[in-house]
C-alpha cells in the first residue's frame, strides 16, 4: 500500500489502537502516520489530505490534524510547501538490521543449565522486594531521584556497614562503602584508580572467572597467576612478583573451592603492608557454608590494605546489578572518581529497596532460607552422584552455589565431555575453562567439571541431577 487511498481506511484502526495504548488523540495521529511512513505504506511523495479534509474525514478539530502535521514536518517525517499541500518526505536509504556480534548471539536454551554463578532465579523474593520497595519508595526524599553521590545511596550503604559488619566480620563505615554496577564494574573501577598511582600487574589466582580476567586486561593490566593447593592461593609467591594487587577468593576459592588457610591470609596481608600494595576480597558467596559457622572476612586483619568486595547477584539475583566495595579510606575518592565517570551512580531505586530489605529483616531471612535450599541441594548432588558415578569425586568444602567434580581419567578430555554435554542439552563448565591464560594446568590433573547446583528451578532439579548422572555414565 503506496497511496493515502489503500492507507486512509486503516487510519481509523490504528488510531483506535493507539488510543488503546494511552496516547492523546494528536499523539495517536502523529505516531500512526509515522508508523506507515516507515514500513512502507504511505511512499515518499505521497500527499495527505488537508487539514480541512482529514478533520471532516475522522471527525476531529482541524487543529489537531494541522498540529500533528506541523510536529511531522519538523521531525522530517513530511514536507509542506505552499500551494504544494503536504507530502511524505523522501528518506535515504534504510539500514539492514545487523545481525548481533557472534558473541552477543543468544545460543539456544539448554534444557538443563548446571553453569555456576547464578542462584535459582525462580525463588527470587518477589513478594519481599516488591513490599520493600514500595516502602522505600513511600518515604524516599525526593532527591533521592536526582544526580546523587558516586558512592551510592546513604540509606543504602548505612544498611549495607550493619550488615557486614555482624554478617561478614567487615570493618567499615557508609562513607568508605562504594556501590557498583556488579562486581565486575567495583574490580574494574579499582584497577583503573590503581593504574593511575602506577599499577602495572595484577596477581590473580590461577583458577578464575575469564571475564574477571578480562576486565583487568582490558585496563591495560598484566595477570600474574598464584599457584593453588588445597590450601589456598600460595600467597607467599606474591614477593616474587611485580603485582601490585591481588584478587583472592579467600572464604571459597572460584572454582576450586578451598577456603584461604589463616597462615596464606597473614601472609597476604603482609605483602601488602610491606609492599604498598592492596588486596581485593572477592566475597562473591561468603554467606553460604554449611559445615560451619562462615569464616569472617580477610578484609578485618587490615582495612586500610583490603577491598572487600560483595555482590546480590548470589544471594538475589544477578539482574539486579547490585555489589560494593569496602574501601581503605585513601582509595574512596580515586574509585568514585571512576565510578563517576563510568555512569555517574547505580540505580536509585534498587538501592532504596536493597536497603529496606536489610534494615527490615527480609534480606537475613531469604538468605537463610537459601543457605538451607542450596546446602539440601549439595547433599543431593553428593548423594546422586555416590550411587550413579562413585568414580567422580566432589571436591571443595561444604559452600556456595557449586562444587568441583573430579573425573576417572577415564572419563575423557574436558573438551570431549563439553560437547556431549552440549549434545544432550545440558549446560556446564569445565575446570580447564577457568585457567587464566599464560598458567599451565597441573601434570596429571584428572579432568573437571564445576557444577553450579543452584541454578536449576526447584522443579527441575532431580531432571538436571539425572542428565548430568548420564552423562558420566557415557
Amino acid at each position: 500500500m503506496t497511496s493515502w487511498a489503500n492507507f486512509g481506511g486503516d487510519l481509523h484502526l490504528d488510531l483506535d489502537a493507539g488510543r488503546a495504548r494511552g496516547l492523546g488523540l494528536r499523539a495517536a495521529l502523529e505516531d500512526a502516520l509515522r508508523t506507515a511512513v516507515r514500513d512502507g505504506r504511505l511512499a515518499a511523495g505521497t500527499r495527505l489530505p488537508s487539514s480541512r479534509a482529514l478533520a471532516l474525514d475522522l471527525g476531529i478539530a482541524r487543529n489537531t490534524i494541522a498540529e500533528a502535521y506541523t510536529q511531522l514536518a519538523a521531525e522530517g517525517w513530511l514536507t509542506s510547501r505552499q500551494g504544494s499541500g503536504t507530502v511524505v518526505a523522501e528518506r535515504g536509504p534504510q539500514p539492514a538490521p545487523a545481525a548481533p556480534p557472534p558473541g552477543l548471539r543468544p545460543g539456544p536454551a539448554p534444557r538443563h543449565d548446571l553453569r555456576p554463578g547464578s542462584p535459582d532465579l525462580s525463588r527470587f523474593p518477589r513478594t519481599a522486594w516488591l513490599a520493600a520497595a514500595r516502602r522505600a519508595l513511600a518515604t524516599a526524599p525526593h532527591e533521592a531521584f536526582g544526580y546523587g553521590d558516586p558512592r551510592g545511596r546513604t540509606e543504602l550503604r548505612r544498611a549495607l556497614a550493619g550488615y557486614l559488619a555482624r554478617a561478614r566480620g567487615v570493618r567499615t563505615d557508609p562513607e568508605r562503602l562504594l556501590i557498583c554496577t556488579g562486581y565486575a564494574q567495583g574490580l574494574g573501577l579499582l584497577c583503573a584508580a590503581l593504574r593511575d598511582q602506577g599499577l602495572t600487574a595484577v596477581a590473580v589466582e590461577e583458577y578464575g572467572l575469564p571475564p574477571h580476567h578480562a576486565v583487568i586486561a582490558a585496563r591495560g593490566l598484566a595477570l600474574r597467576p598464584l599457584r593453588l593447593d588445597a590450601d589456598g592461593a600460595l600467597t607467599p609467591d606474591l614477593a616474587r612478583t611485580d603485582a601490585g594487587l591481588a584478587v583472592l577468593t579467600p572464604a571459597h576459592q572460584f572454582p576450586t573451592g578451598v577456603p584461604l588457610r589463616a597462615a596464606r591470609r597473614a601472609a597476604a596481608v603482609d605483602w601488602a603492608r610491606q609492599t604498598g600494595g592492596y588486596l581485593l576480597e572477592d566475597d562473591y558467596d561468603g554467606e553460604f557454608r554449611y559445615d560451619r559457622h562462615a569464616v569472617g572476612a580477610m578484609q578485618a586483619l587490615d582495612p586500610e590494605r583490603v577491598v572487600y568486595a560483595g555482590t546480590a547477584s548470589k544471594s538475589l539475583a544477578p539482574g539486579l546489578r547490585l555489589a560494593w566495595l569496602a574501601l581503605p579510606a585513601e582509595l574512596v575518592e580515586p574509585v568514585a572518581r571512576h565510578k563517576r565517570l563510568a555512569d555517574g551512580q547505580s540505580g536509585a531505586t534498587e538501592q532504596l529497596t536493597l536497603a529496606e530489605l536489610i534494615d527490615s529483616g527480609g534480606y537475613d531471612r531469604h538468605v537463610r532460607r537459601s543457605r538451607h535450599l542450596l546446602r539440601r541441594r549439595r547433599d543431593r548432588l553428593v548423594q546422586v552422584l555416590a550411587e550413579r558415578a562413585p568414580d567422580v569425586r566432589v571436591t571443595g568444602i561444604r559452600a556456595g552455589l557449586h562444587a568441583v567434580l573430579e573425573l576417572p581419567a577415564t572419563a575423557g578430555t574436558e573438551e570431549e565431555l563439553l560437547g556431549r554435554a552440549r549434545a544432550a542439552g545440558l549446560a556446564l563448565n569445565t575446570l580447564g575453562w577457568s585457567l587464566v591464560a599464560g598458567a599451565t594446568p597441573r601434570p596429571g590433573r584428572p579432568p573437571g567439571l564445576v557444577i553450579g547446583y543452584g541454578a536449576p528451578p526447584e522443579h527441575a532439579f532431580e531432571a538436571a541431577l539425572d542428565a548430568l548422572c548420564r552423562l558420566l555414565a557415557s
